[in-house]
C-alpha cells in the first residue's frame, strides 16, 4: 500500500507559441482545465501503475474541488482522508509552448490547511509513505516522523525545492527523488560542492537513497554500491508536465510490488517518459503494462 500525504489542485492550463519573458504577455487559443498538484498526481501515476493508494490531502468548498478529485475517484485511489476545508481548493495555473516546456504558478489554497493528524490510523509497518513539498514543511517533517515510527518505507520527491527545515527530514527519509535543479539546490542546502554523481554516492553512505532525474538524459541512482545510470527512452514530447510526477509515482508503485530498485527505476524512466506523449499532468499517466512494456526495451 501507498499512503500519498500532499497537494491536489486543479490545473488551467493555456498552450502558446512560446512562454512569457519576465513582463511579456502572450496568447493562447483557450484555457484548457486538468485535475492536478504534486501529491494527486502521484497518487493517480503509482495507481495507474498498479499499486493500491489512498490519498491524504485537502480541497476547498469551491467549485474546483470536484473536477479536482474526479480522475482519482475513477481510478479506484482511496480519498476517504481527503479533508474538505472552507475557501479555494488549490490551483495551478501552467503555459506550455510548442517544445512542451511549461511555466507554473500555483496558488496552495486548501493545500495550507493539510495537517498530519488526518494520517491517524493510516500508516502501517511495510507500506510506503510518498510526500512532495506543496504541503507546508511542518506538516511533511511530522508526516515524516509518524512514517518512521511507524516502520514505512519514506520517499520524498523535492518539488518544489524549499530549503527551510530540509536538512533536518533527510534522516527521515529513506528515498529522495530530485530533478537535476532540485538535486543541486539541495546539494547548496547542504553545503556541498561536488558534482551530482558525488552527492548521490555521499548520501548514500548515510543511508539515503538519491535518485536524480535527468530529462532525455535518464536518471542517476546508487544501486548495490556502484552508480547506475538508467537511459531514458526516444520519445517525441508533447508535454512535459506530468513527467515528473509519473516517474515518481511508478518508481513508488514498482518498490510496493517488490521489485529490485534497479527495475523500479527502469519502469520509473519509462513512466516518466510515457507520460511526456500525451497532454495533461494526470491524463498523460501510463498503465503498468505500458510500462513494463517500454521499460523491458531500456539497456
Amino acid at each position: 500500500m501507498i499512503v500519498v500525504f500532499g497537494s491536489i489542485n486543479l490545473d488551467l492550463v493555456v498552450r502558446v507559441d512560446k512562454l512569457p519573458r519576465a513582463g511579456e504577455t502572450v496568447s493562447g487559443p483557450d484555457l484548457q482545465h486538468f485535475a492536478g498538484g504534486k501529491g494527486a498526481n502521484q497518487a493517480l501515476a503509482a495507481r495507474r501503475a498498479g499499486a493500491k493508494v489512498k490519498l491524504v490531502g485537502a480541497v476547498g468548498t469551491d467549485a474546483f474541488a470536484k473536477p479536482a478529485l474526479a480522475n482519482l475517484e475513477t481510478a479506484g485511489v482511496d480519498i476517504a482522508n481527503v479533508a474538505t476545508v472552507r475557501g479555494a481548493t488549490g490551483t495551478a495555473m501552467i503555459g506550455v509552448d510548442q517544445h512542451g516546456e511549461n511555466q507554473i504558478i500555483v496558488a496552495s489554497g486548501a493545500n495550507q490547511a493539510v495537517r498530519s493528524s488526518q494520517l491517524k490510523g493510516q500508516l502501517q509497518a511495510g507500506d510506503t509513505l510518498l510526500l512532495q513539498l506543496e504541503l507546508p514543511m511542518e506538516t511533511i517533517h511530522r508526516a515524516l516522523s509518524l512514517a518512521h515510527k511507524a516502520e514505512m518505507r519514506t520517499i520524498m520527491n523535492i518539488a518544489p525545492f524549499k530549503s527551510e527545515c530540509l536538512a533536518s527530514m533527510l534522516p527521515l527519509v529513506d528515498i529522495i527523488v530530485a530533478n537535476e535543479s532540485e538535486a543541486a539546490a539541495l546539494a547548496q542546502t547542504l553545503g556541498y560542492e561536488k558534482p551530482l554523481e558525488e552527492l548521490v554516492h555521499e548520501l548514500f553512505t548515510k543511508g539515503i537513497q538519491l535518485v536524480v532525474t535527468l530529462g532525455e538524459k535518464g536518471c542517476i541512482a546508487m544501486v548495490e554500491n556502484e552508480l547506475l545510470r538508467v537511459p531514458s527512452p526516444h520519445i517525441n514530447p508533447i508535454d512535459t508536465t506530468g513527467a515528473g510526477d509519473s516517474f515518481v509515482g511508478g518508481l513508488a508503485a514498482a518498490l510496493d510490488a517488490g521489485a529490485t530498485f534497479e527495475q523500479a527505476l527502469r519502469q520509473a524512466s519509462a513512466a516518466g517518459a510515457l507520460a511526456c506523449t500525451k497532454q495533461g499532468a494526470q491524463t498523460s499517466a501510463p498503465d503498468q503494462q505500458e510500462i513494463l512494456c517500454l521499460a523491458s526495451q531500456l539497456t
